[in-house]
């Protein structure tokens, strides 16, 4: 089995210079996909300094990391159909036969080590994928907002994704409707930790950047600080209680949080939690 992990590279690319080290080791290809004309979803224009693939010719030591540069925006769709239609090129473009693994350069994968040991010891899964098509969902700990003396983040329900899949059919983004399997995995997004001009610009090319009132939010976001951050709850854009509350990390080098969360008891869900979630999927995908 390949271990191929892909990343989408936008406005935000130079998150990537702390996510890609995070998966080098235990990966075999890593592939980032950039848009043949440097637009987001949103056809919104970016540009890259030449200094990030300096970076990436310097660190990729083992040859691991190849750029799949294609024509992901179509002005006929929308921001969130254009991120699905990016994600299922970027999935084609692997090949098959394997996991296709797809993360976004703020995602900051906590023991990808231990994950991907995972995917080796369940090989049952790559057999015939299109009988016995799955998600794997993880928890993941965002980051709220960068302050002087630490990160905000989303303290407990923990909110879970999909990273990986072995049948390409998404959905929304990387969301398909194949059966949800949940892992006991970590991913730590820095969602909204950035500086003030980058979360406007974040907030306005989002794929869901028609759902909500951009303005509001933001400056609902704005007034947010260490002094008062106790005060506020249920604060996601979207679905209000899905962030019901917010912890402080104190540390304010990106580059530590990681382990910081990694050596806390800050990420923990229990075997029972995960084996109920499991079993629910179980029935209603009556797969036994």
């Amino acid at each position: 089995m390949q271990v191929n992990v892909g990343f989408l590279v936008s406005y935000d690319y130079k998150y990537l210079k702390q996510s890609i080290p995070l998966v080098y080791e235990a990966s075999d290809r890593i592939v980032l996909a950039l848009d043949i004309e440097s637009r987001t979803w949103s056809g919104n224009k970016f540009t890259i300094d030449n200094d990030f693939f300096e970076w990436i010719k310097n660190f990729d030591v083992d040859n691991k990391i190849e750029i799949y540069r294609d024509d992901f925006f179509d002005p006929n769709l929308n921001a969130i159909q254009n991120d699905t239609r990016e994600r299922t090129m970027l999935a084609e473009f692997f090949g098959k036969g394997n996991w296709y693994i797809q993360l976004d350069a703020d995602e900051l994968f906590v023991n990808f080590k231990g994950f991907v040991a995972y995917l080796r010891a369940n090989p049952k899964y790559l057999i015939n994928p299109e009988k016995n098509k799955v998600q794997l969902f993880l928890f993941f700990v965002n980051l709220f907002k960068k302050l002087p003396d630490g990160y905000l983040y989303v303290e407990k329900p923990f909110e879970t994704a999909t990273v990986a899949t072995n049948y390409i059919g998404y959905k929304n983004a990387r969301i398909s409707k194949f059966r949800k399997i949940y892992l006991p995995f970590f991913i730590v997004h820095n969602t909204w930790a950035r500086e003030n001009e980058e979360i406007y610009f974040k907030l306005n090319n989002w794929g869901h950047n028609k759902d909500f009132d951009v303005e509001k939010y933001f400056a609902f976001w704005k007034n947010i600080d260490s002094s008062n951050y106790t005060e506020f709850k249920n604060v996601h854009p979207l679905a209000p209680e899905k962030w019901r509350s917010l912890g402080l990390c104190p540390t304010n080098d990106i580059n530590e949080v990681v382990s910081f969360f990694e050596n806390s008891k800050i990420l923990n869900v229990s075997s029972l939690y995960i084996w109920g979630k499991n079993i629910a999927q179980k029935f209603k995908h009556l797969k036994f």
